[in-house]
């Protein structure tokens, strides 16, 4: 047997070092080869690390949220045949401790966590994961209770009441003990959980009004502390303001409708987002100062001629930004394709860094809960952001009479060193112009 050493492999774009979001082994599991053995992330996307041979895992180097430098040490097997160290570099528990007491100490940790991972205990699984699996990634259990009695991956069985119970009482079934069969919860393991805890049982009558004291330290790691580092830099460095209209999207409704009726069984169904990413690219091409990223080291304002749409996106893990890349090619049908497609890729982990990145304009719209107005930070370098508020039925007075509409308000953020006042105004006002006459979405400008 001889020890193989896996070191943080240089993934490109000039990145110096990556974030460690999880681990997928832990010491003592045997692994075969391309098993990816953890996730790390770019300032881009998430990345898996898969395994260039078979063997067992001996040592982990880093804590899930810890940075890791390109070269540095990542995983340490047992393999047969030759390895790739000397025989007297063989990983040991104490030498792997050594190495994590090395590293920065700034890092971030979870409260009550080992310092090391330890082979009992399952790492969280990685940040993307679908609607139907996904459970929040090791969530820390308050200073006073036990230690959890699973996984951080398998989810407690308990009944919808002692679910609802639970909720109330403000206890994480993650950390209560089953004793029912296969580990089920029962009312009786809240009772022993509450009593070890100190606190009444309160199994019946109206627990709404009932004292809650749990604090709760939650590590802003992976995706979250990207989001957080980005939106910390837009707001930073663009002097954002905002400009909002109203809409009036009636005739376009009537329009969606009847095109939905008609092509919706072979076409797919259109949403606004495609007839909205229409209006924005016909409208760019007479204000070409807002698709355009702005250099602040440079001083360049760079104007791009195709519209490469940044899609918001919410996944579980956080706000997502893929890219429609060169929006001007699509038209409704393919347009609203590609905008499905991106946010399921986004959801589901598997975007590429291509896929989220090089937006020029991005688009945000949280669809029925959009709210009257917002102001949408700009996805920097970006100079504009368009956001799209909830549509509603609305009296309004048309020819001397109160007549109801379907309107909607837009609220776009704009770069005010790159994009004048007026010149904000105008472009939502065309925007407006292709939204209530949905006509001339379909003239060749030209």
């Amino acid at each position: 047997m001889a020890s193989y050493v896996i070191k943080m492999p240089d993934i490109g774009e000039g990145i110096a070092q990556v974030e460690l979001v999880a681990w997928h082994v832990k010491p003592g599991d045997t692994v075969a080869e391309d098993q990816v053995l953890a996730d790390v992330m770019t300032d881009k996307a998430t990345v898996e690390i898969p395994s260039p041979v078979a063997g067992t895992i001996t040592s982990l180097s880093g804590e899930v949220g810890q940075q890791i430098p390109v070269g540095a040490e990542l995983i340490r097997l047992e393999v047969e045949g030759a390895g790739n160290v000397k025989a007297d570099a063989v990983a040991h528990p104490a030498r792997a401790a050594a190495q994590s007491a090395a590293a920065p100490a700034a890092q971030p940790t979870r409260a009550n966590a080992p310092a090391a991972p330890q082979p009992a205990a399952r790492e969280p699984e990685p940040v993307a994961m679908t609607r139907e699996s996904a459970t929040p990634p090791a969530r820390t259990p308050p200073r006073s209770s036990p230690a959890p009695m699973r996984a951080p991956g398998d989810k407690p069985i308990a009944s919808p009441a002692v679910r609802r119970r639970a909720w109330e009482l403000g206890i994480e079934l993650q950390y209560v003990h089953g004793s029912g069969p296969a580990g089920r919860i029962r009312h009786e393991d809240l009772d022993v959980y509450l009593a070890a805890r100190g606190q009444p049982a309160a199994r019946q009558g109206n627990t709404a009004y009932a004292e809650r004291n749990e604090d709760e330290a939650v590590p802003v790691i992976g995706l979250r502390r990207k989001i957080a580092q980005k939106m910390q830099e837009a707001k930073r460095r663009i002097p954002h303001f905002t400009y909002v209209e109203e809409v009036d999207v009636t005739e376009l409704e009537t329009l969606r409708t009847k095109l939905n009726e008609r092509h919706g069984a072979q076409r797919g169904k259109l949403t606004l987002l495609p007839f909205i990413a229409r209006a924005i690219v016909l409208t760019v091409r007479d204000f070409p100062q807002i698709n355009a990223r702005y250099d602040d080291e440079g001083g360049v304002v760079n104007r791009s001629g195709a519209v490469h749409l940044g899609i918001a996106t919410q996944t579980e893990p956080g706000l997502m930004v893929p890219v429609l890349q060169h929006a001007e090619t699509h038209d409704l049908w393919s347009c609203a394709a590609e905008i499905v497609r991106l946010a399921e890729a986004a959801r589901t982990g598997k975007a590429t860094r291509d896929e989220l990145g090089g937006s020029t304009i991005t688009i945000t719209s949280l669809g029925p809960l959009g709210g009257i107005v917002t102001t949408p930070v700009i996805n920097h370098p970006e100079v504009a952001i368009v956001g799209v508020n909830r549509m509603a039925l609305r009296p309004m007075i048309r020819d001397g009479a109160v007549v109801a509409r379907q309107m909607m308000n837009l609220s776009c953020s704009f770069d005010h060193r790159v994009v004048d006042g007026l010149h904000a105004a105008q472009f939502v006002q065309a925007i407006r112009g292709f939204l209530e006459t949905p006509a001339l979405l379909f003239v060749d400008p030209a």
